[in-house]
C-alpha cells in the first residue's frame, strides 16, 4: 500500500513539471506584443491663456424725455436696428408750439418798440439842432429807451430759442446708431423731463468683452513686453481671439485695448478689455455678437517658437508627475518623466523637457506596456483630435478625451484586440 501511494505521489509530480516546462516553453516562444507607436511633432506654436468673460456694448444710452408731456407717437419696432437720428418717440408738441408762437409774437413786439424808440431819437437828435428847441434831458431819455428796447428784444430772443429747442425735443431720436430696446412706456403716458426712461440702445459694431487675469498672467505678459516678445497693447498690436458658446476654437480676431490701473485684492485678478468687430456679415444674415454674452477669450503669450508636442492621453501621471514611454532602437520601453506646457487645439500637448526630436513614444495600449518590455511597434501619425472632439481641449495639466474617437485612435483598439488574443 505504501508503495502505490508514493509511486502515484512521483508520477503526479512529474505530471506537474511537464506541465509548468510547456507553459514556460509556451511563453518564451510568444513574439511581442504589438503596440501603437508614434514620432513626436514638432512644429511652431505659440503659448496662450485662456479666460472667460462676458461682451458689453461699446455704448449703451438711456433714452430719457427732455421735455415733460403726454407720448403721441412710438414709430420704431422693438429691438430693431436704428440709425442716429431716427424719431423714437414723439411727445405732443402742441403746448411747446404755442409757447413758441407766443415767444415769436414778443419779439415781434419789442422789434417794432426798438424801432420806434430809434426813430424818436433820431428826430429828437435832429430837433436838438435849432438850440433851445428841446433839453437835453429828454436826449438822454430817448437813449436810454433804445438801449432798453434792444436789451429787451435780446432777452426775448433768448427765450424765443429755449422755446425752439423745447420744440424740438418733442421728437426724441436716437443718438447713436445700435439695436433699440422694447417700449417701458406706450402712447398715451404722461413722461417727465430727464426723469422717465424710455427705452436703450446700445452699439452693435464693435463690441467690448471684458475679462479678468490672474496676476501671475500680468506679470508673465509684462515680462515678455520688456523682453520685446510683445508689443504695448497701447499701440493696438496686442491680439485676441474670442470663443462663443458651440463653437470649437476662436474663430473671432480681435484687439486689447484696456487694461484696469489696479489689481483687484479679493480675486487677484485684473480687469482687461478687448474689442471686436461685429458687422452683419452679408445681406440678410445677423450679427453674430450681443451684450451680455458669455465668451471665452484666448490671450497669445510671446512670438512663435519650434516646440515637441506628443498627444495628451499619451501622457501619464505619477503622483502629480508627468511621463510617457519612449521606445529605444532596440523596439523596448523606457520610462522618461517629461515637463508639459499648453494643450493645442487639435490635442496635441506642448512638451518642454525630457522628449528629443525624432524620437517616438507609445500612444496607445499604455496599460499593456511597463518600463524594458520589447515590443512590436505599431507605428502610425501622432493621433489628433478629430473636429467633434476639439471642444474639449482645455488648458488643464491633464485632459481626459471622450466620446467617439478619431482615425489616430485605432491603432490602440486593434492592439488591445492583439493583446487580449495573446
Amino acid at each position: 500500500m505504501g508503495n502505490r501511494l508514493g509511486r502515484w505521489f512521483a508520477y503526479s509530480l512529474i505530471v506537474i513539471s511537464i506541465g509548468c516546462a510547456r507553459k514556460e516553453q509556451h511563453a518564451a516562444k510568444a513574439p511581442p506584443p504589438a503596440i501603437p507607436v508614434s514620432q513626436i511633432v514638432e512644429r511652431e506654436v505659440t503659448d496662450f491663456v485662456d479666460f472667460t468673460g462676458r461682451t458689453e456694448a461699446v455704448q449703451l444710452v438711456d433714452i430719457r424725455p427732455r421735455v415733460t408731456g403726454y407720448v403721441v407717437k412710438q414709430p420704431f419696432r422693438e429691438g430693431s436696428e436704428v440709425k442716429k437720428g431716427d424719431l423714437l418717440f414723439e411727445i405732443d408738441p402742441r403746448p411747446y408750439q404755442a409757447q413758441l408762437d407766443q415767444a415769436e409774437g414778443q419779439v415781434k413786439l419789442y422789434e417794432a418798440q426798438l424801432k420806434l424808440a430809434r426813430v424818436t431819437l433820431a428826430r429828437d437828435q435832429n430837433i436838438a439842432k435849432t438850440p433851445g428847441a428841446i433839453s437835453l434831458q429828454q436826449i438822454d431819455q430817448d437813449e436810454a429807451s433804445v438801449e432798453e428796447a434792444e436789451a429787451r428784444l435780446k432777452a426775448f430772443r433768448a427765450s424765443l430759442e429755449v422755446y425752439k429747442l423745447n420744440l424740438e425735443f418733442t421728437q426724441v431720436t436716437s443718438p447713436i446708431d445700435g439695436q433699440v430696446s422694447r417700449y417701458y412706456l406706450t402712447i398715451g403716458n404722461l413722461v417727465n423731463q430727464d426723469q422717465t426712461l424710455l427705452t436703450t440702445v446700445v452699439s452693435l459694431d464693435p463690441i467690448y468683452a471684458y475679462f479678468d487675469v490672474d496676476e501671475p498672467t500680468v506679470l508673465r505678459v509684462r515680462k515678455a513686453i520688456n523682453d520685446g516678445k510683445i508689443k504695448q497693447y497701447q499701440q493696438g498690436a496686442l491680439p485676441v481671439y474670442m470663443g462663443l458658446q458651440g463653437e470649437d476654437d476662436f474663430p473671432h480676431p480681435g484687439t486689447l485695448n484696456f487694461v484696469n490701473n489696479q489689481v483687484n485684492p479679493a480675486t487677484g485678478s485684473i480687469s482687461v478689455r478687448g474689442i471686436f468687430p461685429n458687422a452683419v456679415p452679408q445681406s440678410g444674415t445677423t450679427r453674430l455678437l450681443s451684450p451680455g454674452m458669455f465668451v471665452r477669450v484666448r490671450l497669445p503669450i510671446g512670438q512663435p517658437y519650434s516646440a515637441l508636442l506628443v498627444v495628451d492621453r499619451a501622457i501619464g501621471s505619477d503622483q502629480g508627475l508627468k511621463y510617457v514611454y519612449v521606445v529605444s532602437g532596440d523596439n523596448k520601453i523606457e520610462y522618461r518623466r517629461v515637463t508639459t506646457g499648453s494643450l493645442q487645439l487639435d490635442g496635441l500637448r506642448v512638451v518642454t523637457a525630457g522628449l528629443k526630436p525624432k524620437e517616438s513614444i507609445v500612444v496607445g495600449g499604455l496599460q499593456l506596456v511597463h518600463p524594458n518590455m520589447e515590443i512590436k511597434p505599431d507605428r502610425t501619425k501622432m493621433p489628433s483630435l478629430s473636429p467633434q472632439e476639439e471642444g474639449s481641449a482645455t488648458n488643464s495639466a491633464v485632459q481626459t478625451n471622450t466620446g467617439a474617437k478619431s482615425d489616430g485612435e485605432k491603432p490602440d483598439e486593434e492592439a488591445d484586440e492583439k493583446a487580449k488574443s495573446k
